[in-house]
């Protein structure tokens, strides 16, 4: 008997066979590997490593010269510490009420009387288009208070420079919560039940319950979790502000993405690529920041005989699970019903009266249907993101595998690069990426946006399909190796075990596109023109066509709400893969 000691991703692990090992399956040539890395490897270096470099060089160099600081002091001048302020004020505030709100929803909603009809209200805007979300909440904050149901509840004019900020926070927060709520939901039902007796029996108080049997075991890592994922998704603020913001007030309610888009153009600039490497490097601190914190979390083991199971288990108080979960089903689903109402009115009526006056009807679906434009913007969209998340499917199995059960060398390296890439901004590339495309010849077209969408939905998808093939037990490769003959049949043998990956995958990548504006925006043309682009076209006179973008946005949003909803569990793993473990 002999046995093989091997180093995979940093775990250690053992190999048992019969006889002298055979390199060709318990040692894979390292042609193998980059065989299998290749095309990610290819995808993510022209269109997402290259341009971040290029961004970098071309924000301290003019004409090929080296010219320091001078274009991060352009950037900066004016409002443009401003900019950059009102940016890291997204990525703190809303990130925090997400955080908490969804902490204490989640306890409130967990078994309790109609729970599942409040969760799924609260998840439902995690489904739908940004560019949708802010027509929403732009009927909500409609000025006119005959239209406007928080200006006609309020007396404030929502939509002003004072208010627009808060207006847009609003909006985003309402879109995320739903997305916390999930997370810290999974949270409470992996919290071990018997521990908390465990810290009561050593005489702990309620204080010390809190601190060593939630807290520290996941709730901690849980709240760096969502934290990090609303503050890397505040990046997409881009489209809440060009749908939802008036012109007359854009300054006021000025981001980093948005400035980055006005000032490049669609090329590369020097105050645009110092802004966007500024704007990348908090994205990539605050990334750094919440790993470390995530793994700094202490997650003890449960005690192997529990002393009590009933009574530990973690829950609201009674009065706070019978009123706050259908106050929030209430109050989540009021944007909602503003959209819908508004979408069944004539676009005559919509324009003049409140989405609660008048008759409804499909007269405004008849006339979005009418020209024809919508429908073949939603056959594009569709075709797009089948296309994109095959591809990506298959790139990121194949790298994946190589990753997790073939490493390669650097596999911790290209780990720390994939989720380097994950979090890149749109913008922070899009004026390289659109060079690349321009001497290809494919700027503008249907391939050219499909390049895009899958250079950025692979590295995401990598790792969470790597951490679940990790998962798979070491005998079950093990076999699969003994009876497939190559690495491909060996990971088609695996592919079965990690089924639940691949629907988060799929469905996580399909409605990113279907979703999607800013890459359509960037690298769309005349025969590419993607829903999210076909929807922000009819929101430019927004009161005349109130009612045919909330007709539109209905259309929008009805398959990646079904979708969300019906593998919500999929997606909730898909996203915190491994970290709750």
């Amino acid at each position: 008997m002999s046995s093989e000691r091997g180093v995979l991703l940093g775990e250690t692990v053992v190999l048992d066979d019969v006889g002298p090992a055979r390199r060709g399956r318990a040692y894979p040539a390292i042609g193998t590997s980059t065989a299998l890395l290749l095309p990610a490897a290819l995808l993510l270096g022209g269109l997402v490593l290259w341009p971040v470099l290029r961004t970098g060089h071309a924000s301290v160099t003019a004409g090929g010269d080296f010219v320091g600081l001078e274009h991060f002091r352009t950037a900066l001048s004016d409002d443009g510490w401003s900019v950059l302020g009102r940016t890291l004020l997204w990525a703190m505030v809303v990130p925090a009420v997400v955080t908490v709100l969804g902490f204490v929803l989640a306890a409130a909603s967990r078994r309790s009387s109609g729970g599942r009809i409040v969760t799924l209200i609260l998840v439902a805007p995690i489904a739908l288009p940004l560019v949708v979300t802010g027509v929403t909440f732009r009927l909500l904050y409609d000025p006119d208070p005959e239209r406007g149901t928080a200006t006609w509840l309020t007396g404030a004019l929502w939509l002003g420079p004072e208010l627009i900020t808060i207006a847009l926070m609003s909006a985003f927060v309402w879109a995320w919560v739903g997305l916390a709520v999930l997370v810290f939901r999974a949270a409470f039902d992996a919290l071990p039940l018997a521990l908390a007796d465990a810290v009561r029996a050593y005489g702990g108080t309620r204080l010390d319950v809190f601190r060593d049997a939630r807290w520290r075991p996941l709730l901690r890592r849980t709240v760096a979790i969502v934290f990090a994922l609303v503050a890397l998704a505040t990046s997409r603020t881009f489209d809440l502000i060009l749908v939802m913001a008036p012109g007359s007030v854009i300054d006021e309610a000025m981001v980093a993405p948005v400035r980055i888009w006005q000032t490049s153009s669609g090329t590369v600039t020097g105050p645009s690529a110092a802004l966007g490497v500024l704007w990348l490097a908090v994205v990539l601190l605050g990334m750094l920041a919440a790993a470390l914190w995530t793994r700094q979390a202490w997650p003890p083991p449960a005690p192997a005989t529990p002393v009590r199971e009933t009574g530990s288990e973690w829950r609201a108080p009674r009065l706070v699970r019978r009123l706050l979960p259908p106050a929030a089903a209430v109050w989540w689903a009021i944007p909602l019903l503003v959209l819908v109402a508004t979408s069944l009115h004539a676009p005559r009526d919509a324009a003049t009266r409140g989405w609660w006056t008048g008759p409804i009807g499909l007269a405004s679906y008849r006339e979005l249907f009418a020209g024809g434009g919508l429908t073949r913007s939603l056959a594009l969209t569709a075709a797009l993101a089948a296309v994109v998340t095959v591809t990506v499917l298959v790139v990121a199995l194949l790298a994946a595998y190589a990753l997790a059960w073939l490493s390669p060398p650097g596999a911790q390296a290209a780990a720390v690069l994939l989720l380097g890439a994950a979090v890149v901004p749109v913008q922070v590339i899009a004026g390289p990426v659109t060079e690349v495309l321009d001497r290809a010849g494919l700027a503008g077209t249907f391939v050219g946006l499909a390049l895009v969408h899958v250079a950025l939905g692979v590295p995401f998808a990598v790792l969470v399909l790597r951490n679940a093939l990790a998962d798979v037990p070491m005998a079950r490769v093990r076999q699969a190796r003994l009876a497939g003959r190559r690495e491909w049949s060996v990971l088609a043998r695996l592919a079965p075990a990690t089924v639940p990956a691949v629907v988060a995958v799929c469905v996580l990548e399909f409605v990113q596109v279907w979703n999607d504006f800013v890459v359509g925006l960037h690298f769309g043309g005349p025969d590419a023109v993607p829903l999210g682009l076909a929807l922000y076209g009819q929101t430019r006179q927004f009161v005349s066509n109130s009612g045919l973008v909330a007709a539109g946005s209905v259309v929008a949003s009805v398959l990646p709400l079904v979708l969300v909803l019906v593998f919500r569990r999929q997606v909730v793993g898909g996203l915190v893969s491994g970290a709750l473990k």
